[in-house]
């Protein structure tokens, strides 16, 4: 599934080889990888599950 998956990066990444992951839309859920090893594999999450995580990050709170 993830071979045929549009992974993206984002724009805020820039062309630095840091630390960076891209998400995909995996029929339903949300895949998330590491943009410099994308062969280890990735991890799926539920789309209300994802955006807890994205609210997290953006209000700086740690995950639990």
């Amino acid at each position: 599934m993830s071979e045929s998956a549009h992974w993206r990066k984002s724009t805020r990444s820039g062309t630095q080889q840091g630390n960076c992951v891209e998400v995909a839309n995996l029929n339903g859920t949300i895949g998330i990888r590491d943009s410099k090893n994308p062969n280890a594999g990735h991890l799926t999450l539920t789309p209300n599950t994802f955006h807890t995580l994205l609210n997290r990050i953006r209000s700086d709170e740690k995950a639990r």
